[in-house]
């Protein structure tokens, strides 16, 4: 019996170890030790990883990616700020457009469009409106921040507008949306107005969509920049050749993408996607000249959150 009792005395301690004393699944030393000199200790960390993952609720995942998603954002506007600023402490003016475009799945995703006679021709048209005496808006950092805030993988959704806001203050690179700070225009009231019908949307005090675009809404304007009080200005100048390819792209490169059209202008982009492949949801446009002509009641938003859950894909949360 001696020897039985200093055998269970030698392997107590053993026992007594318990997980939350070693290593933090996550940390990069326990991954160094899973890949070599394996023990049964080392193994039953490894089973503990996935039950430390799991912890994390889909809500707290959805937020982690959230925020993600606007830290991306945000360094890509600010990739485009510091070097619309070094060109003029330059003193060269305006930068060049092509290096305006910096979120790089959407400079793979759209090849190379950049390099055709088309978007040469428009993007010397844009440089020499920039250096004229009108101003352009929105500001030339911002003129690709629809594709810069939301990644081509992470496309959920698609709402077309037509040219940016041409006031002071106002445009900023998404359609429809307007800075904090800003009055929000009538279009944009309308659309809270449907949104407080449809899912109970607590109608904010500023217009600014940022939080959408970092969700996966690709806020697209066919055309992405105007002459100050001159809507159109811009109009025909090649922007529309270059925002079709972009709604061709999603449409051939991807699936189960949810386009939200709304107006004439916006359903002329229809026959660019493969409705065997995506969902266009179609509606009058919200200004107020024909929201009443049905716009409000068309329920887009939760429809566009029940196709993405019939999808497996996490749908939108609407709330600014």
């Amino acid at each position: 019996m001696a020897s039985s009792k200093s055998l269970m005395e030698f392997f107590r301690p053993v026992k007594r170890v318990k997980l939350s004393q070693t290593l933090a699944p996550n940390s990069p030393i326990s991954s160094l030790s899973a890949t070599s000199n394996s023990t049964p200790s080392d193994r039953r960390d490894e089973l503990a990883k996935p039950i430390a993952s799991s912890a994390l609720n889909a809500e707290e995942r959805s937020k982690i990616e959230l925020r993600k998603s606007a830290a991306r954002a945000k360094r890509n506007q600010r990739t485009c700020l510091d070097r619309v600023c070094k060109w003029k402490d330059e003193g060269m003016g305006s930068v060049k457009m092509e290096e305006l475009l910096v979120e790089e799945t959407w400079v793979e995703a759209l090849g190379g469009e950049f390099q055709k006679p088309y978007v040469k021709s428009l993007f010397m048209f844009v440089e020499r409106e920039m250096r004229g005496s009108v101003p352009i808006y929105p500001p030339q950092h911002l003129i690709f921040n629809a594709l810069n805030s939301t990644p081509f993988d992470r496309v959920k959704a698609v709402i077309i507008g037509q040219d940016p806001y041409h006031g002071p203050g106002q445009a900023m690179g998404l359609s429809f949306s307007v800075p904090e700070g800003i009055k929000v225009p009538s279009s944009l009231v309308n659309i809270f107005k449907e949104l407080k019908a449809d899912v109970g949307f607590s109608i904010p005090s500023h217009g600014n969509l940022e939080r959408w675009a970092v969700q996966g809404i690709l806020l697209l304007n066919t055309v992405l920049t105007v002459r100050n009080h001159q809507a159109n200005s811009h109009a025909k100048k090649g922007w529309e050749t270059f925002t079709d390819t972009v709604i061709r792209t999603i449409s051939q490169n991807k699936s189960g993408v949810v386009f939200l059209l709304w107006g004439n202008c916006a359903q002329e982009k229809s026959k660019l996607i493969d409705e065997t492949k995506h969902h266009i949801l179609r509606s009058a446009h919200p200004s107020g000249l024909s929201a009443n002509r049905g716009f409000f009641g068309c329920r887009h938003f939760s429809k566009t959150n029940e196709i993405l859950e019939r999808l497996g894909i996490r749908p939108i949360d609407w709330q600014l």
